[in-house]
């Protein structure tokens, strides 16, 4: 098997992607937080259930060897919306808080964080596997 294949390495690569891109977006709209009439965009959130899917689809199934396992079914795949905050524009037109951008730039960064220890902790358990 080829090591940036394993499910949970590829899943990890795919989140930090996902983190990148959104960390792009939002530093444009801190950049243009002073354009008249531009509006704050954001990423579409990554939903789990459709990774895991995909996942399942590319033969990395998840199988229940114990009956105490979770099964596939048994997930709740309800999906979470934010709530959108009313349109508070400027004069101008521009719909950017600073406030709002940081603190998803910071989280954004948190997260990305978290997402490249476990990346790392993988690799280093998956050299010691196999004896390096």
């Amino acid at each position: 098997m080829n090591l940036p294949d394993m499910p949970l390495i590829s899943l990890l690569r795919e989140r930090m992607s996902w983190l990148h891109q959104r960390q792009d977006v939002l530093s444009q709209n801190v950049a243009n937080a002073d354009t008249p009439g531009y509006v704050a965009r954001d990423l579409k959130a990554q939903d789990f259930s459709d990774m895991l899917s995909g996942q399942i689809r590319h033969g990395s199934a998840l199988n229940a060897t114990d009956p105490r396992h979770i099964s596939i079914s048994s997930l709740n795949t309800s999906r979470f919306e934010d709530e959108a905050a009313p349109d508070q524009a400027n004069p101008n037109g521009n719909a950017v808080s600073l406030e709002e951008e940081m603190i998803k730039v910071s989280d954004t960064q948190a997260q990305f964080q978290a997402a490249s220890n476990l990346y790392a902790k993988a690799m280093t358990m998956m050299k010691t596997a196999i004896g390096h």
